[in-house]
């Protein structure tokens, strides 16, 4: 592992163990109040670095869905065909994650989460 993948893992602590307490997080930045799931040192709005974690309802809209039929590795195999989804959540940050079959561009859904292996992932789910 590089140096720059151990920076990755531990600036994304927060997110994974959020995942593992069935818990979505975001950061959110105290300048700006801009909300990104992508762990970074700064603000991808205004470039401050007072970013704070903060947990996420869950609920989000539908962006953008695509059905991936051939896994991209062997972790994944088991799933395919699956479906994922890019969520702009409430709280303004985008998130991707697998979805159920049939979600829609638009649709309101709610992140649930399940158990692959040894990771927790995260799956939007339709939300009346």
């Amino acid at each position: 592992m590089t140096i720059n993948e151990h920076a990755s893992v531990s600036l994304a602590q927060p997110y994974v163990e959020g995942l593992a307490e069935q818990l979505l997080r975001y950061q959110h930045c105290e300048s700006c109040a801009g909300a990104q799931t992508f762990a970074h040192d700064a603000c991808q709005f205004c470039g401050a670095e007072t970013l704070s974690w903060r947990t996420s309802s869950g609920h989000g809209r539908v962006l953008a869905v695509t059905v991936v039929a051939r896994a991209p590795s062997d972790y994944f195999r088991s799933l395919a065909p699956y479906t994922l989804a890019v969520v702009t959540l409430d709280e303004g940050a985008r998130v991707m994650g697998h979805a159920a079959a049939g979600i829609q561009i638009g649709e309101a859904v709610m992140a649930t989460f399940f158990k692959h292996l040894d990771q927790t992932l995260v799956r939007f789910e339709p939300h009346p």
